[in-house]
């Protein structure tokens, strides 16, 4: 990994990353759900739901659900695999991993269990998860590489890898629009539900600095996966990453 990454448009020593992404989403948890509602106009349920069902988890499987957030992935998955199967919502922070537990119980979701690590350095045996996800966490890691990697080991052969991420749109109008809703709207609206600009602006900038939809597809088949394709939805707003472990 370099000595240096992004932090949104900002070059900061890769080891300070983490630490900084941290201090972002300490500040959004507890409107978490409430701004994706509202900065996509509600489209994030749909993406999810087409990410879900893309998966072709089924009952008795292992699901992992890294950067899960608060659940939303988590809480499908679990009524797929049932009581024969298990699913792992995981993320780096604390404060995330709490809104997660708290929205699954609320929704009378048992079972899921939880789990506080980074994607670089998963903490389970190889060859262990039928499915892992990953839904608007990747863009945050600061070695993407060293995180797939990890997430071909703990799969079994043949299990699958969703990524759902924001991505980049070749649309003309819908690209301009975009830039001008991302730079000067979205953290507006933050400051003004979230009393957080800054982190608003950063989570802009880092959808920016993500890899487009080939070079994530590259990246991914570089880590070791066998077969890798993805699908856009909102014209590229957002892409889903299906690979699979051979």
């Amino acid at each position: 990994m370099k000595n240096t990454t992004h932090f949104g448009f900002k070059d900061v020593a890769a080891a300070e990353k983490q630490g900084l992404v941290k201090g972002v989403f300490d500040s959004v948890a507890g409107k978490y759900d409430l701004m994706n509602d509202v900065l996509s106009f509600g489209a994030h349920r749909l993406w999810k739901r087409y990410c879900i069902a893309s998966g072709g988890v089924q009952a008795g499987d292992k699901v992992l659900d890294i950067a899960g957030g608060t659940g939303d992935l988590a809480a499908e998955f679990s009524k797929k695999v049932g009581a024969d199967g298990k699913v792992i919502l995981s993320d780096i922070n604390a404060a995330m991993l709490a809104e997660g537990r708290k929205n699954l119980l609320n929704r009378g979701i048992i079972g899921v269990e939880f789990a506080q690590f980074s994607a670089e350095n998963i903490p389970f045996k190889d060859d262990i998860f039928d499915c892992v996800s990953i839904a608007f966490g990747l863009r945050n890691i600061t070695d993407k590489d060293l995180a797939l990697r990890e997430m071909l080991r703990v799969l079994k052969p043949g299990g699958r890898l969703l990524i759902l991420e924001f991505s980049k749109t070749d649309i003309d109008w819908l690209a301009k629009f975009y830039d001008f809703y991302s730079f000067n709207l979205l953290p507006k609206l933050g400051g003004l539900i979230a009393d957080d600009e800054a982190s608003y602006q950063y989570l802009a900038e880092s959808i920016r600095k993500h890899p487009d939809q080939e070079t994530l597809k590259n990246m991914v088949l570089a880590a070791g996966f066998g077969v890798c394709e993805y699908h856009n939805l909102s014209g590229g707003i957002v892409a889903l990453h299906k690979a699979v472990k051979i």
